[in-house]
This record gives structure tokens, C-alpha cells and sequence, in this order.
């Protein structure tokens, strides 16, 4: 029994009618040919079923067609229940397939991962990087960039860096939220603010100070790391030192939800006794009891929005230092 060979570039340069060498050029990309004969090469590629050595197209033309997304996370919390995670995933892959390019997802939660994941991109097995959810002043970014690798974060890190970046505007989405507690007579409000060598946990909190302090009140801070266990200690800390308190506002939907059946196990009735909102806007925020009023970032366009200035820096364009993407108060029946 034979097995069929796989086409050939000579096979496809017969079918095509043009020499070897075009049908090189054409597979890989170059925009030299003329439109009819890439038509042509094309056709002939399909109904041969022609499919390129990637590995010699990488050679040729010094590309992989693939971007790497980079999460400084551990598994468990990349793959949990916090939906920004996935979200921001999801907003990449289609910007990637849109433009017929592959994501490499990698985690560098680890000084193992880390030491990977720096391998593998100055290795140049990728075409550019996007970093989500920076810690600290993580020197990563900043070094991939020096050596010519386009790398954008997604969300700010922290410190001076040359990297350019896309983030959405926490200090105006808690400041809504914050006034509109305000506003609606609620002059004891708490906040259970995020990690604070992230940007978006320090953010968030400077707006929730900010906004309390305009306004001649209190501050009421207990601290927690965006997810579930810890919103609820920080909810049940809270209540423990100060109980007369008739608000929160919980820098995520996690920790909100969290806050949400403490309060409900302590006998606090929300919003009556104490309105809640959150941040991110989750999917499951329209489903807690009562459903969460939260601000809402887009976090598919977070993905999307970085994964476009990679690819544009890969081009060889030049892209703006910083994109801030719009929040969104959301009302619903938690405050």
C-alpha cells in the first residue's frame, strides 16, 4: 500500500504556471507579485492542498505569525472563576484570528515560568508580546522591549517604563460609583480596595480616597487581592470595625460577591441597610442576589486593543505610549 505524497512548491508552480521560486514568494507573504499571479498561486494552492513548511516560511521571513500573551499568574488563578482572566483571552484569540495569527499563552507565576517564558521570546519564537496583569515594577516588559521584541501591557505597570500600554479608567469608574453612593445619602462608605502592587488596585483605591475625601468623609479601607476569600475577610473585618457602616464599594465583582453573602450572613439587608457596588461587570454580577451594581470595564476590548498594538508595532508602526479605554457605571438593585 503507497501513501499519497503531500503537493509540492514545483507542483503548485506547474499548476500556477509560474516558476518555483514565485511560488515561494507568494506562500510567504510578499507583496511584491503581481495581484493575478498571487490569484493564480493561490488556486493552484487550494486545489492541491498545498500547505507551507512553517518552519521554512519562519526562515524566510523571519516571522512565526504568532504573538505570545504573558500572564504573571499561577494556573490556579488564571484558570478560577474570575472571568477577567478569560475575558481578556477571549478579546486576544479574536484579534489573533482575524488577523490569521496564533496566541501562545503563557504564565509566568513562577521564578520557573519567568525563566521560561524569557527563553522563549528572546528566542524569537514569537512575533510580539502582550503582558496582562503586571505586578509591581516587573522589569520584563521593559527588558523584551530594549532587545526589538514588540511587547504592549495590558494594563499599566508600575514604575517609569518605555512600554507602551492599554488600561481603562479605574479612578473615573470608582469615582462615579463612590458619588452616586453619596448621593443617594450614604455617608458611611467602605471600600475593599485590591492588591496594591498592581495598578489597577492602587487606582481603584486613590479614586474611592479621592472621591470620599471631596466630599468631608470618612475613610474606611480593609484591603483584599481581587478574589472571593478575601473579599469576604475583608467584609467581615469591616463590620467588625465599623459596624455603622451603610456602604461598600469592593474594587472587584469577586470580592463584591463575597461582601454580598457576608453581609447577608451577619443579618445586613442590601441595599437597605448597606448598598454594594463592584468593579469589572462579570457576567455572573446580573445573577447574585440582589443583582450587583458595578462599573463595568471592557474587557474583551482590553484583550482586542492590545493585541492590535502589537500587531501594529510588528508592522513597524508607531503606536501612542498609553490607550485608556472608557468605564461604565451599571445600576442595579445592590445599590
Amino acid at each position: 500500500m503507497t501513501t499519497a505524497q503531500r503537493p509540492t512548491l514545483e507542483a503548485v508552480a506547474r499548476r500556477a504556471g509560474v516558476s518555483r521560486a514565485t511560488v515561494s514568494r507568494v506562500v510567504n507573504g510578499s507583496t511584491t507579485v503581481a495581484e493575478p499571479i498571487r490569484a493564480a498561486v493561490h488556486q493552484a494552492v487550494a486545489e492541491l492542498g498545498y500547505v507551507p513548511n512553517l518552519a521554512a516560511r519562519s526562515l524566510v521571513t523571519q516571522r512565526t505569525d504568532s504573538i505570545a500573551l504573558i500572564m504573571p499568574e499561577a494556573a490556579t488563578r488564571v484558570f478560577s472563576d474570575d472571568q477577567v482572566f478569560p475575558g481578556i483571552i477571549r478579546g486576544v484569540s479574536q484579534e489573533l484570528e482575524a488577523a490569521d495569527k496564533q496566541l501562545v499563552l503563557m504564565l509566568a507565576g513562577s521564578p520557573a515560568g519567568r525563566d521560561r517564558v524569557e527563553r522563549y521570546t528572546t528566542g524569537r519564537h514569537v512575533d510580539g508580546v502582550l503582558f496582562a496583569s503586571l505586578h509591581g515594577a516587573d522589569p520584563l516588559p521593559a527588558r523584551l522591549a530594549r532587545l526589538g521584541i514588540p511587547v504592549v501591557s495590558s494594563g499599566r505597570g508600575l514604575g517609569d517604563s518605555p512600554v507602551p500600554y492599554v488600561d481603562v479608567d479605574h479612578v473615573g469608574g470608582v469615582t462615579r460609583a463612590v458619588r452616586y453612593l453619596i448621593e443617594n445619602g450614604r455617608r458611611r462608605i467602605a471600600t475593599i480596595a485590591g492588591p496594591q502592587d498592581m495598578v489597577a488596585g492602587i487606582e481603584r483605591l486613590t479614586g474611592y480616597r479621592d472621591t470620599v475625601a471631596a466630599a468631608g468623609l470618612p475613610e474606611l479601607v480593609a484591603y483584599g487581592d481581587f478574589t472571593r476569600e478575601s473579599g469576604a475577610a475583608a467584609m467581615r473585618t469591616l463590620l467588625t470595625e465599623h459596624p455603622d457602616l451603610d456602604a461598600v464599594f469592593a474594587a472587584s465583582d469577586l470580592m463584591a460577591h463575597a461582601a454580598l453573602r457576608t453581609l447577608r450572613e451577619a443579618g445586613r439587608r442590601v441595599p437597605a441597610d448597606v448598598a454594594v457596588i463592584g468593579f469589572d461587570d462579570i457576567e455572573t454580577a446580573a445573577y447574585t442576589e440582589p443583582p450587583l451594581t458595578t462599573v463595568r470595564q471592557p474587557i474583551l476590548e482590553l484583550g482586542r486593543a492590545g493585541t492590535r498594538q502589537v500587531l501594529r508595532i510588528a508592522a513597524g508602526e508607531t503606536v501612542e505610549p498609553a490607550l485608556i479605554l472608557p468605564t461604565e457605571l451599571v445600576l442595579r438593585a445592590s445599590a
